[in-house]
């Protein structure tokens, strides 16, 4: 991206997309919390036809102000570093992160159940950024894959079922997504791609 004859970096341009992305979820929420949560309706509710439409909006909606504020500094700090190191592939794996994510919760979780929030997202790029690095067989993002685990990696128990309220269908499909955009974004593909 080009501002006035100056390439803009891509650490600024990651910034930039995170933090916006970051106050949307917050004027969502004020909206939501406005509304008397009318919008948490649009969660991904299994295997209803109306629930497919949560696929598109459940990470942008959370359940009041603590789930927000949970999921925003991981939202700040993976969404940054996926973007940052190079801003097509990092939207690019987020959009897979968050079809197969929706998907999956979609297809497996318990009838009757609604479910938002950002985590899928969090999971998804904790997956992403800690395969990715093996599969382009690239030292620094097999280091950045390792400070992330140290980082977020206990958060990875949260794929498990057992803390009720908390949609561990959402985290384990959304590091399915992670995982599954490392592989279909390696290096070495998208190359291909291109030629």
């Amino acid at each position: 991206m080009e501002i006035r004859g100056r390439e803009v970096p891509a650490w600024q341009q990651a910034a930039v997309v995170t933090i916006a992305f970051t106050v949307l979820l917050w004027a969502i929420e004020i909206v939501d919390a406005a509304m008397g949560h009318r919008l948490d309706q649009y969660g991904v509710q299994p295997r209803s036809g109306e629930g497919l439409r949560g696929i598109v909006f459940a990470p942008l909606l959370h359940g009041g102000w603590e789930h927000l504020e949970a999921n925003s500094l991981p939202v700040l700090v993976l969404g940054f570093l996926t973007l940052a190191t190079g801003m097509l592939r990092g939207l690019l794996a987020t959009a897979v992160i968050w079809v197969v994510g929706g998907v999956g919760v979609w297809l497996a979780a318990g009838s009757h159940s609604n479910h938002i929030g950002a985590s899928g997202l969090i999971f998804g790029w904790i997956a992403y950024l800690a395969i990715r690095g093996i599969v382009n067989r690239q030292p620094w993002e097999i280091g950045l894959g390792i400070l992330v685990l140290v980082l977020y990696g206990g958060a990875l128990w949260g794929v498990l079922p057992g803390q009720p309220g908390v949609s561990w269908q959402g985290h384990l499909f959304g590091a399915v997504g992670g995982g599954l955009a490392a592989l279909l974004l390696a290096n070495e593909r998208l190359y291909r791609l291109r030629t």
